[in-house]
């Protein structure tokens, strides 16, 4: 995965916060002109499935979301303009609701496990259509886990 310039927000919280802060993203950028170069995302910094599930329920997890953008820009108060960077990553495809993408990082960490790969860096969530545009059971995320 290529590095990409992002417009980028990072907060501790909750996990539903996401849906709170991509159009905060998005409206900054459409303020400015901004034009997308791609889906908005949500980077994890927790590394293991159970780290997640416990920074959510504490609300401390550390929640990045980005969306690409097709220009560096000033950004203003927590909205920072920066390099996401890229590398070799494994990927999977959930579809459905984002309450039930368990199971595929389930499925990713089984895959990692047995390929004898670690995550080596934050992992990615990349959102490729809006859910008040299609049905909850037809939302589409991108899973990526950086490898070393």
């Amino acid at each position: 995965m290529p590095e990409v310039t992002v417009l980028g927000m990072r907060q501790k919280g909750k996990y539903d916060a996401i849906g709170q802060i991509i159009p905060q993203l998005c409206g900054f950028a459409d303020s400015r002109k901004i034009p997308f170069s791609g889906p908005p995302a949500f980077v994890c910094h927790e590394t293991t499935p159970e780290e997640a599930q416990k920074a959510n329920a504490d609300g401390t997890a550390d929640i990045e979301v980005v969306v690409p953008v097709g220009r560096r820009t000033r950004g203003k108060g927590n909205i920072k303009c920066y390099t996401l960077p890229g590398g070799k990553m494994a990927k999977i495809v959930h579809e459905g609701a984002y309450k039930d993408v368990g199971g595929a990082y389930m499925q990713l960490f089984e895959w990692l496990g047995k390929n004898q790969q670690k995550v080596s860096g934050p992992i990615r969530e990349v959102y490729l259509n809006e859910p008040g545009k299609v049905p909850e059971e037809k939302l589409r995320t991108e899973i990526y886990a950086p490898i070393s």
